[in-house]
């Protein structure tokens, strides 16, 4: 299931619906994203908040077809995202991956590859206020270097 949303998420309610969901699963992996406080850039540079934009139905089926693929590449039981948009403060939770599967390999390296594909292909946009400044975030080389490694992998 798929879901982006301003509000909240908790993660003890989405883990028991994974759960739930999944059935007889072998093993679960949960990864939480939250807001940053330190600048990665600068260790004096403090984040204040980070805005987030999307294109409703867009972003919905590329999450979809992200889900997809990882379906296709291990057995999967469950599967759940949620991204939050708008005004997010440091420390708010942001986004919530969640995995099922009878083997935890699958269960890992899934949520491990929806995470990096969220990070890399999703059309989110983000805008950072920080002490310093207010920017677009620009995506960083790690990110490409992650999806190449899939890639490689398939």
């Amino acid at each position: 299931m798929i879901t982006v949303q301003f509000e909240d998420f908790d993660i003890g309610e989405e883990y028991a619906a994974l759960r739930k969901q999944a059935g007889d699963a072998g093993a679960i992996v949960t990864f939480t994203g939250l807001v940053r406080e330190l600048n990665a850039t600068s260790s004096s540079d403090k984040i204040r908040s980070l805005t987030l934009e999307h294109y409703p139905g867009m972003t919905e089926r590329c999450l979809a077809d992200i889900t997809a693929q990882a379906n296709t590449r291990w057995q999967l039981l469950s599967t759940r995202i949620i991204h939050r948009v708008g005004a997010l403060q440091a420390g708010d939770q942001i986004v919530f991956v969640g995995t099922a599967s009878a083997h935890r390999h699958h269960a890992f390296e899934s949520a491990q590859f929806i995470m990096d594909y969220l990070k890399s292909e999703a059309p989110f946009w983000k805008k950072q206020t920080s002490t310093a400044d207010s920017h677009w975030v620009e995506s960083r080389d790690s990110d490409a270097e992650a999806i190449a490694r899939w890639q490689k992998s398939k």
